[in-house]
């Protein structure tokens, strides 16, 4: 039951980044990183998902001093042809064009990325790197999960902003409501999913 949770976690998660960027508001930091990239240097949106979760689980390493956790590539594998798949169905079949629909693209977004991260977190089955790096902040500097994923998020910004990513009024709302917003949904997630005793798991 863990896998199913685990899949429909990283399905949400991409169906609400690719709804996001669709948004035109602005996606978050990471996720700008990952447009700006795709716009400025080529290849997909979710193919530089995969290449910069690979950098990722290199500095995960260093930063544990443990051996790369190569599981959280299959996360970041499924997430990033998720994003590409969400996003060619939504450029498919519908574009907001008025600045409701966009609002309600971004409003979406925000929500169901939080909710498919709790989802699948929750499950411990392999966590994405970044979402690792998140755990990692918190459990060594005693950091709640709000601040440590801010922290995070605001690094990203800056790299979107030199790679020229969309970033825009969703992007602040990510920095500033992404953590919350998760947080909301860890508990409800922790009682539809029981977890394993980990010292990885949240609070």
């Amino acid at each position: 039951m863990k896998y199913f949770f685990y899949t429909i976690g990283i399905l949400m998660m991409s169906l609400g980044i690719a709804l996001t960027i669709e948004s035109g508001f602005g996606a978050s930091p990471f996720d700008a990183l990952l447009v700006g990239l795709a716009n400025q240097i080529g290849l997909t949106v979710g193919s530089w998902e995969i290449i910069i979760a690979l950098i990722m689980v290199g500095g995960n390493s260093l930063l544990s001093k443990t051996r790369p956790e190569f599981k959280g590539l299959l996360t970041a594998f499924i997430a990033g042809l998720g994003i590409d798949l969400w996003l060619y169905v939504l450029q498919a079949f519908t574009q907001p064009e008025m600045w409701l629909s966009r609002l309600l693209f971004l409003g979406l977004g925000l929500l169901i990325v939080g909710a498919g991260i709790a989802c699948y977190l929750q499950t411990q089955v392999a966590p994405i790197p970044m979402d690792r790096l998140m755990l990692l902040i918190r459990d060594k500097s005693g950091m709640g999960i709000l601040l440590s994923r801010t922290l995070i998020q605001l690094f990203f910004l800056l790299m979107a902003f030199l790679f020229h990513g969309p970033i825009g009024i969703g992007t602040l709302l990510t920095v500033c409501l992404g953590g919350a917003i998760l947080q909301f949904f860890m508990p409800y997630a922790a009682k539809l999913i029981p977890a394993r005793k980990s010292s990885s798991s949240f609070q």
